[in-house]
């Protein structure tokens, strides 16, 4: 059997405070530091504590070069390589880690960056609510609890400004202006199916298709995209769309139709969009709502191990939802985008591998209740307030 370390792996120290009662009593200082160290690998999806042993093993291991087993194990001692392919930390080219070394071939096949492998893979969200972490203070309260933020923009010395002339009206005045971040949708109103599809064909749809090879099309859409690639998918989760059923679906963005995922009824869509929104009622009561999914093995097949890539992806996300938002003040309807989601909920919902695709954000819209609108409060992952 031949060995090697995985392809993307990061050594974290973590330190726990205690307090040292002895100490206190001896007058001495009250706190004691204890330090171990976490693995982190995108390809397993969780952390590790490792030892020390394991530390220096994962040290001397190569991530491209296969080496016997026994070999490492006369130098690291066996108990601590069995450990490390139990973790699956080592990788090798035999059962029965199989299944361990194909999720580690899955992550080098998609060029990811490393860093951004961890950032992406490490910052999603689980079964996250109201009950199990999900904060949504008022700006007063973020005031109280933080004091004041950093001035609202930089304030560089002025001599020498040049004064420019008032702004002219255009013909996008009126949905620039108008658009807003609705948190008060209407249980009781639908957004119509004619109003859905042009909204869904002129944020997400392709425009146009270009042959660039025997068997390689672009898409040309009305949002740009890095690398003309457009790696973002829109699945739609419908509540209430007239004539269509409450479900999940793919919106094609070449065949203009949305291809049904799974059926639901009006309360399980409900409840999907609350999971899928981590618990924010003020935006799971839209009618219509698109979840934005990047597919990285796309995007990555031109920017390979690329610094900006994941960027470019997130990038691309904020594109298309600020046409989203657009179109619906059009239609007389507010919107929303959001990216605190429950992302790796997401995945199982759609059946996604988080190392090929990445789920980016989630947009909606619908109409909103008479009256005010609701009262404007900075929310983690809103990007907008107004």
């Amino acid at each position: 059997m031949k060995i090697r370390r995985c392809a993307v792996l990061y050594l974290e120290s973590r330190e726990e405070l205690s307090i040292d009662w002895r100490a206190v009593l001896a007058g001495s200082s009250a706190l004691a530091a204890s330090t171990h160290w976490v693995a982190l690998a995108p390809h397993l999806d969780q952390e590790l504590k490792v030892s020390a042993d394991e530390l220096a093993a994962l040290g001397g291991a190569s991530q491209t070069v296969w080496r016997a087993r026994a070999e490492a194990e006369q130098q690291y001692g066996a108990d601590c390589i069995a450990r490390l392919l139990e973790l699956g930390l080592l990788v090798s080219d035999e059962a029965p880690h199989t299944a361990v070394r194909e999720r580690d071939e899955t992550l080098r096949a998609t060029h990811w960056r490393p860093l951004s492998a961890l950032a992406h893979t490490f910052g999603r969200w689980r079964e996250v609510s109201s009950e199990t972490g999900m904060e949504a203070p008022s700006f007063q309260a973020l005031l109280e609890r933080f004091g004041e933020p950093p001035p609202p923009t930089m304030e560089l010395p002025a001599q020498g400004a040049l004064k420019l002339p008032p702004a002219g009206g255009g013909r996008l005045d009126e949905q620039l202006l108008q658009r807003y971040t609705g948190r008060n949708f209407d249980l009781q109103a639908s957004v119509p199916l004619d109003v859905a599809a042009r909204l869904l064909h002129r944020a997400f749809g392709a425009q146009e298709v270009r042959k660039v090879g025997p068997h390689a099309e672009v898409l040309k859409k009305t949002s740009p995209s890095g690398g003309g690639l457009h790696p973002i998918e829109a699945f739609v989760l419908a509540q209430r769309v007239d004539g269509v059923a409450p479900g999940l679906y793919h919106y094609h963005p070449i065949a203009h139709e949305l291809r049904p995922l799974r059926q639901l009824d009006s309360e399980q869509a409900a409840a999907m969009a609350r999971a899928i929104l981590a618990d924010q009622r003020w935006l799971a009561d839209a009618p219509l709502q698109v979840l934005l999914v990047g597919r990285t093995e796309r995007s990555f097949w031109k920017y390979r191990n690329h610094q900006k890539a994941y960027r470019a992806l997130a990038l691309d996300a904020g594109h298309l939802s600020q046409t989203f938002y657009l179109l619906a003040s059009e239609a007389g309807m507010p919107a929303f985008v959001t990216a605190a989601i429950n992302d790796a909920d997401i995945e199982q919902m759609l059946g996604l591998d988080h190392l090929r695709h990445a789920v980016v954000a989630v947009c909606g819209c619908g109409p909103a209740r008479e009256g005010e609108r609701a009262m404007v409060e900075l929310r983690y992952g809103e990007t907008d307030a107004i």
